[in-house]
């Protein structure tokens, strides 16, 4: 399987990012936007796991989120992989909110996947974005970097950390589908 660790907006935060991201979806040739299906943010890549990795994985996972609290986040600005947005190959919006707490969540997931013996991911570094539109060759996405900064979600509580995995197009799948198939919640904060 391959899989990922990941937080998924509300449906109300992906509501205001679906209006607001209308009018730039047909501008940029080559871009193709991810459905809302697919909106997470990704705290650890696990890439392919088998079955007896998987099983060493998932309690060290549930311990890892278990030591976090909740998290108060909102979506907002824009960037591009890789650099200024000259020769970008994905398009993402930030998060904003509790960074901190957010990097040590993805620290935490990162360290269960070491702590099972899986390679080190080849992108050590976590960057907090969501993932808005991709391409397979370079763009130039500057046009849509200034207006699309001006994104800003309403706040939301990030109460849990889905376990997600991903199936690539295939036989009978004509794209890319994303399926929770774990979900741990997040500590609520200490009065």
């Amino acid at each position: 399987m391959r899989l990922f660790v990941a937080l998924v907006p509300p449906p109300d935060v992906l509501d205001e990012l679906d209006e607001f991201l209308a009018e730039y979806r047909t501008g940029t040739p080559g871009l193709r936007w991810l459905h809302r299906e697919l909106l997470h943010v990704t705290l650890t890549f696990l890439g392919e796991v088998d079955d007896r990795t998987l099983e060493k994985l998932l309690p060290r996972l549930q311990r890892a989120v278990a030591r976090h609290e909740r998290l108060d986040l909102s979506l907002a600005g824009a960037g591009a992989f890789p650099g200024n947005g000259t020769h970008a190959r994905v398009l993402w919006t930030g998060l904003y909110g509790d960074r901190r707490k957010l990097m040590k969540l993805a620290a935490s997931t990162t360290a269960a996947r070491r702590r099972v013996g899986m390679p080190a991911d080849k992108h050590p570094t976590f960057r907090p974005h969501l993932t808005l539109a991709r391409c397979r060759t370079p763009v130039d996405v500057r046009p849509l970097l200034e207006p699309l900064a001006a994104f800003a979600s309403s706040p939301w509580t990030a109460d849990s950390v889905h376990l997600m995995e991903s199936r690539l197009p295939a036989k009978g799948r004509t794209a890319v589908e994303y399926d929770s198939i774990k979900t741990w919640s997040l500590r609520a904060p200490r009065v």
